[in-house]
């Protein structure tokens, strides 16, 4: 089973399976929502550490938004 990316146009298959970016998109877009709510709320709270935990979580999901997004239109 070759190693690599899914080739251009090619229909999903159990050879060539579709791409997981869309779910994977889905996933960060979910976890930067809340792990932002989140962090605000504890912010507020007064749990500073925790919110600062949580912020940078969400920092990482977002910079996993934009490598998502990069990836997807480099494969149109």
């Amino acid at each position: 089973m070759p190693i690599g990316g899914q080739p251009k146009r090619a229909r999903g298959t159990i050879g060539h399976p579709y791409s997981a970016l869309n779910l994977r998109l889905v996933l960060a877009v979910l976890g930067f929502v809340s792990c932002a709510l989140m962090a605000g709320v504890l912010l507020w709270w007064g749990y500073r550490l925790f919110a600062v935990v949580l912020g940078v979580f969400a920092i990482v999901a977002l910079v996993d938004i934009v490598v998502v997004q990069r990836r997807r239109h480099a494969g149109r």
